[in-house]
């Protein structure tokens, strides 16, 4: 499994998961996006669907009809109904999740602890590639 940690400072959260969620989907692959509070989801789904002035990115929440058919699902929860190979958490909260090829965690700076300990917990994990990005003059970088 993949691992990415991002730390958002610039950017709205929702245009970073629009950001992700564009090129997974892109590869084929199907999103799960999880953030506890309902006002995030909707935030991140009015994003979504208006990630462009030429396109938009189909998502519905989980538990409607045909979530299982939505190439992007948000859910309070890590469970892909919609059988999503990569799993955006975007409220900074670190959950164990099974199954994903690639889990994102953004997070904002007061939550970076967190994150480094979450991080730290996957010290010695078979299969696991982490790596940590930021951005910088404008870009996404690699920077561990």
């Amino acid at each position: 499994m993949k691992l990415d940690f991002w730390q958002v400072t610039d950017d709205p959260l929702e245009k970073v998961v629009a950001l992700i969620a564009k090129r997974a989907l892109g590869q084929g692959e199907r999103v799960l996006v999880v953030a506890a509070e309902p006002e995030r989801r909707t935030a991140i789904a009015r994003a979504l669907w208006e990630a462009g002035p030429e396109s938009f990115l189909a998502n519905g929440e989980a538990g409607a009809p045909g979530a299982e058919r939505q190439p992007i699902l948000l859910a309070p929860e890590p469970q892909a109904a919609n059988g999503a190979s990569h799993l955006i958490l975007a409220d900074g909260t670190w959950r164990e999740a099974e199954g994903f090829a690639r889990v994102f965690l953004l997070f904002p700076p007061d939550l970076a602890p967190a994150a480094r300990k979450a991080w730290r917990a996957q010290d010695g994990r078979d299969g696991v590639e982490r790596a940590y990005y930021e951005k910088e003059a404008g870009r996404w970088v690699r920077k561990g």
